[in-house]
């Protein structure tokens, strides 16, 4: 197959974007699997391939003035095909992708613990054993891998500032600010010793994040490389070994974290160990990455503005990060996104474009791929998180965006909206359509599921005037009909964020050069130590772009 134009067509853009009467005719039947045909282009730069994978479509887009009838439609069902890895044996029992959670390394004797206090349920607050206090170690040693070895205390020395601000998918993360600047670090730890539970704290029912071996980090690690220069996804710095005993400004923003979570929760316990417990063998993976803002959940949505631009900006990463490495990010709820303000919001009398999308001045950026799935080329093995191994995320039902854990599930299972309930979840390696469920294939439908739960948090969250938000949901009436995932099964919809993105192009609400350009800047770390003559620039700045990989065909 030749190669697609360079000279992009798209369908005639309305001046005035129109929601309500009209029907996007060539939407798939939602959800659906097609097998598609490719292009390989040796030559083409990324940026292009990326621009013409999401918009090349887009003239054989055709939005009609009147609705067919939705009785005549198919009910969407998710076409079977053979799935791309290797036929699974005549057991049907599939090897995870990523090996099986590694056992904590038990203690080599009990040692005795604090009482538990009020705040954290096992020690007093701001109490730090003597021996806990750490100097400076002498120069970083490198490690096999070549990362650096630091203390705690060199992560955070006097005078620097660190910050719990989150728990993520199997990592603590802070905000770390010196006079270099401010870096999000993400703490995954290690298979390694801790101090044991305290009687009182197993009494209490306290759980402990499982360590985690090397290899079982490696897949996250990757993506994150991976997607570094792709915008709206967090800048990757450096990663390095944390080793030994807790300084004590880790400990006191530890306790006043979880100050806050019990407000927020009385009921909640403690999941990560307190630092309190940390030994000299204690290891942690330490993930260096740019300051991203504010989390989502805590940010105050008061325009709608804001709500298209938060939208869309989502939308725009997720279709680019699909087009390069078939991306999905199967766990994006409220927590794993931040938002930056970087410009003034400009009022609607001094806009020199139509289109909804880039007047809030606000920057979006995606968090945490514990959970996600990429492939770097056609030649190579999917990296994806085997999400079979716990099925614990399926069953729960302490948050709202664990419904979406069985959507994306029912959704492998049986290739249709139906969202089957906790009980139906019991089963690891359950038989779907294709065979026994495997999370290495990709399926972009995921992250329509996450866009959806998106729009319904932002509209149950927004905080402006109740005017702004009505308006906002009169002109998405349309485009939620589409990504709604209770919608009747003869509506179409999306099948990828892709999907959502040509849509928004044609409708007017995106303007062409809005998906132009890309991530140009290098953050640096600001947490190293090394002198910088110590470290030849041409090296130090690899570890932030992508490792370097054959292109992808593009598909047509």
């Amino acid at each position: 197959m030749s190669k697609p134009s360079t000279t992009r067509r798209y369908g005639k853009q309305s001046k005035k974007p129109k929601a309500a009467g009209r029907l996007f005719v060539e939407l798939p039947q939602t959800p659906v699997r097609t097998t598609k045909t490719a292009a390989i282009d040796e030559h083409a730069s990324d940026d292009d391939d990326v621009v013409a994978e999401l918009t090349q479509g887009l003239s054989s887009i055709k939005i009609r003035d009147e609705n067919p009838e939705l009785s005549e439609s198919p009910p969407p069902r998710r076409r079977t095909r053979q799935s791309v890895l290797v036929d699974p044996p005549e057991d049907k029992v599939i090897k995870p992708l990523t090996p099986p959670r590694s056992e904590p390394t038990p203690p080599e004797s009990e040692i005795e613990g604090e009482e538990v206090g009020e705040v954290e349920e096992h020690e007093e607050e701001g109490q730090v054993e003597e021996e806990d206090e750490v100097t400076p170690r002498p120069r970083p040693q490198e490690v096999a891998e070549g990362l650096q070895v630091l203390s705690w205390a060199e992560i955070c020395p006097p005078g620097d500032s660190i910050v719990k601000i989150a728990e993520a998918s199997y990592a603590e993360v802070y905000r770390v600010t010196n006079e270099r600047g401010t870096s999000i670090i993400k703490v995954i730890r290690m298979s390694s010793p801790i101090k044991p539970q305290t009687k009182t704290q197993q009494k209490s029912g306290l759980v402990d994040e499982e360590p985690h071996s090397e290899s079982d980090l490696q897949g996250e690690l990757q993506i994150s490389e991976w997607v570094a220069d792709i915008p709206g996804f967090v800048v990757y710095k450096e990663r390095y070994i944390v080793q030994g005993k807790a300084c004590r400004e880790l400990l006191e923003t530890h306790q006043a974290f979880q100050k806050k979570l019990k407000r927020q929760d009385p009921g909640r316990l403690q999941f990560y160990p307190s630092p309190s417990r940390y030994l000299d063998d204690t290891k942690f993976l330490v993930v260096e990455l740019g300051d991203a803002g504010t989390a989502l959940e805590d940010f105050e949505l008061t325009t709608a503005d804001q709500l298209w631009d938060i939208f869309f900006h989502v939308s725009i990463a997720l279709a680019r990060a699909e087009a390069r490495i078939e991306f999905e990010h199967r766990d994006l709820h409220e927590g794993n996104l931040c938002i930056r303000k970087v410009g003034e919001p400009i009022p609607k009398d001094g806009r020199d474009r139509t289109g909804q999308f880039g007047f809030s001045g606000l920057e979006i950026t995606i968090l945490d791929y514990g959970l996600s799935r990429a492939q770097a080329d056609y030649e190579s093995e999917p990296v994806a998180y085997d999400l079979e191994r716990d099925l614990s995320i399926f069953t729960s039902e302490h948050a709202a965006q664990c419904r979406v854990y069985r959507q994306m599930r029912s959704f492998m299972l049986r290739g249709d909206r139906v969202c089957l309930p906790p009980e139906g979840h019991k089963k690891p390696y359950a038989e779907g359509i294709d065979g026994p469920i495997t999370w290495a294939i990709h399926e972009p439908y995921t992250n329509v599921l996450w866009l959806a739960y998106l729009y319904e948090w932002m509209v149950d969250n927004f905080s402006g005037l109740k005017k702004e938000l009505n308006s906002f949901k009169r002109a998405t009436k349309e485009l939620w009909s589409y990504l709604d995932p209770e919608a009747d099964e003869s509506v179409p919809g999306f099948e990828s964020a892709s999907d959502i993105l040509r849509y928004a192009v044609e409708i007017g609400w995106i303007d062409e050069d809005q998906l132009m350009g890309g991530r140009d800047e290098v953050e640096k770390s600001i947490l190293s130590i090394r002198a910088p003559d110590d470290v030849d620039s041409s090296v130090a700045d690899r570890s932030v772009r992508r490792s370097p990989r054959k292109h992808r065909p593009t598909a047509i």
